[in-house]
């Protein structure tokens, strides 16, 4: 079982950066794919990024690419996110999923393990 928590969300204003942390528990945490996927207001979740167990493949939104880029660290047991060029309509709550698994799911219904969420807020 594993057991995730976000951190460094925050307020930042309109092309500011920020970059959250996933840091699991478990030693096999390094066999897990890891998404982070968001929540806005009155929507539904949706993906953001995702890494294999691995970190040799990563998969993005197209809302995302090329200012948020998506790593991982296994001695520290730590999936980062990180995000610049921010924008208003980033503003969600940001959460981070792990499943045991070689693929690398963008779906919400694949992952099996959830953290609670960080907020991020993005002012214009």
């Amino acid at each position: 079982q594993v057991q995730l928590v976000e951190s460094g969300g925050g307020l930042v204003q309109a092309g500011g950066s920020l970059r959250l942390s996933c840091a699991a528990s478990g030693r096999t945490f390094s066999r897990y794919a890891v998404g982070w996927f968001r929540q806005a207001p009155g929507k539904e979740r949706e993906f953001v990024a995702a890494i294999s167990f691995s970190g040799d493949s990563t998969y993005y939104a197209d809302f995302v690419k090329g200012r948020f880029t998506i790593a991982r660290d296994k001695v520290k047991n730590t999936v980062y996110l990180q995000m610049n060029s921010l924008k208003p309509e980033d503003t969600a709550v940001y959460s981070c999923a792990a499943r045991l698994t070689y693929s690398v799911p963008t779906n919400v219904r694949e992952y099996d393990y959830w953290g609670q969420g960080t907020q991020v807020t993005v002012s214009s």
